[in-house]
């Protein structure tokens, strides 16, 4: 189909019991892919739960045992982090729903074992935005992005607030009032993603997603977003959320369902059809099924192939062609597309090529 040859982390992640017999020249070439992936300690904890890494030799093996403690660093960061969060939207009597890592995390969840991230994201309904900034800048985060272009971009036509930066810790905190721009061409609902999410045991005060949503939302980030560093990262999340949430009676039919509901069919369209090449998920013909609708047409999909193919593997020249680059310019041109109608696109591409000519010398 695209002519590549198989990526070294795509084949460790769908069958962790291959490693066992890996040269060090294999293992080397799957640890410098699997570093700049995010996917590292994921390989790295699955290697340790299989009882693995004695046949790991001494020198990859120390950097499977530095990612292993890596891992464990960001989980204790991630609740420490998400016990801030909690009391600081306490006072507010409104929803906040945990997001992508840190919900699996929140949800012990098996997507999150080993999965690193750089910062936390909140779902909380549009009309509550106000005090939600005003709590969380009471509590020591502030704005980013202070340019008034910035500012008006998010605020206006983004669905999410410019990244919040606590002022102590460091720590990022993206608050989203949506899950797709305003400017999207599809409008997911999230006053019914809000209204179906589930509260969280283990933190009173914050929620997660429901099964299929979480799913749907993963794939939304995922297909429509401009930067794949860690596409793959984002297809192993997905086929570890369908593992899991399969057993459910009545799941496929449910995902279905919700996808036709939210007008996300096409982007769980693609999901399943990658997450099934690239890690085997196994999917119910009756999802596809149901999704064949949901399908561009054929050379759309056949190009689709090509172009995702290339740009989920790893960001490494050990897992790339000569139409990587082009596959990867591809995308980030066709996210903006399908987050921004023509004139406000040909708007913020202006604007940030201006700013890019001031910012050189």
């Amino acid at each position: 189909m695209t002519g590549l040859s198989e990526d070294a982390v795509s084949t460790a992640l769908r069958s962790i019991d291959l490693v066992s017999h890996y040269t060090l020249q294999q293992w080397e070439a799957l640890i410098r892919q699997a570093r700049p992936a995010n996917v590292l300690s994921r390989i790295a904890l699955s290697v340790a739960d299989a009882g693995l890494m004695d046949r790991v030799p001494a020198a990859p093996r120390a950097h499977l045992q530095a990612a292993i403690t890596v891992a464990h660093a960001q989980a204790e960061a991630v609740r420490q982090e998400v016990a801030h969060i909690e009391r600081a939207l306490a006072p507010l009597a409104t929803d906040v729903i945990l997001l992508k890592g840190a919900a699996y995390f929140m949800a012990e969840l098996p997507a999150a074992r080993g999965r690193v991230f750089s910062d936390v994201d909140i779902l909380v309904p549009r009309d509550a935005l106000p005090q939600v900034e005003a709590e969380l800048m009471l509590n020591g985060w502030a704005t980013t992005h202070l340019h008034a272009y910035d500012q008006r971009y998010y605020r206006r036509w983004m669905h999410e607030l410019p990244p919040m930066l606590h002022v102590t810790r460091n720590t990022v905190l993206d608050v989203h009032h949506a899950i797709l721009p305003a400017t999207a061409r599809l409008r997911p609902d999230s006053r019914k993603l809000i209204a179906a999410s589930r509260a969280l045991e283990s933190a009173p005060g914050l929620r997660v997603l429901a099964p299929v949503d979480m799913i749907l939302h993963s794939a939304t980030h995922l297909f429509y977003n401009e930067d794949l560093s860690s596409g793959l990262r984002d297809i192993a999340d997905l086929d570890s959320l369908m593992r899991g949430f399969s057993a459910a009676p009545e799941f496929w039919r449910e995902l279905t369902e919700r996808a036709a509901e939210l007008d996300l069919t096409r982007p769980l369209f693609y999901a399943l059809r990658y997450s099934a090449r690239m890690m085997d998920t196994p999917v119910a013909p009756s999802a596809l099924r149901a999704l064949a609708s949901a399908a561009p047409p054929s050379w759309v999909v056949s190009m689709m192939d090509s172009i995702y193919m290339r740009a989920l593997r790893p960001h490494h020249s050990l897992a790339e062609d000569a139409l990587t680059p082009f596959a990867r310019r591809a995308l980030y041109v066709r996210a903006h597309w399908l987050r921004m109608p023509p004139h406000l696109l040909a708007l913020h591409l202006s604007v940030k090529a201006l700013r890019r000519e001031e910012a050189d010398p």
